[in-house]
């Protein structure tokens, strides 16, 4: 007799027979069961049946193996410095400061933007480009052009905002 306190999957694998396992009891299938039960099935009918018993045990370990990882206890984490969570007030003056400091920027540039110092193509791939994350070839997508006519048009933008702040002062 096997130790049938191992997994499901050893149970059956290590077992010539196919083994079920019930919460209160344990099944084992032989082969002379399996035929008796069973007749115009032969051995080869027995052993990919068995067969499939393994991969389906195997496959439900994986499962509960990889659950059983992810269920790990966090506690006593909470105390370390790597998942210990900062204040509500100190994280809403950071949100805070950041809204206000995303705002002036948002100002500064409609002055800058209404300075006519950059053309409107310009001004647009300008905004995409350094507000909403948009890459140079995501850009050229958008617009149907090539990336280099958007990084042309980027870089030409640049110099033009150099020059004008260096005008500024």
């Amino acid at each position: 007799m096997y130790d049938y306190r191992k997994s499901d999957y050893a149970i059956n694998k290590n077992s010539p027979n196919i083994v079920y396992r019930f919460h209160n009891e344990i099944l084992e299938i032989t082969l002379e069961d399996y035929i008796k039960e069973n007749p115009g099935k032969t051995e080869k009918d027995f052993a990919e049946l068995k067969a499939l018993s393994d991969q389906i045990y195997y496959e439900q370990d994986r499962a509960e193996s990889a659950q059983t990882r992810k269920d790990d206890s966090l506690t006593g984490l909470e105390e370390t410095k790597v998942c210990a969570t900062r204040p509500l007030d100190e994280e809403w003056e950071e949100k805070l400061t950041e809204f206000q400091n995303r705002l002036y920027a948002r100002r500064a540039f409609e002055k800058l933007f209404a300075a006519d110092v950059l053309t409107e193509i310009q001004k647009r791939r300008f905004c995409l480009y350094v507000f909403k994350g948009l890459s140079i070839r995501q850009i050229g997508r958008l617009e149907g052009r090539s990336h280099q006519v958007v990084a042309k048009s980027l870089n030409l933008a640049i110099r033009k905002l150099k020059k004008f702040f260096a005008e500024q002062g």
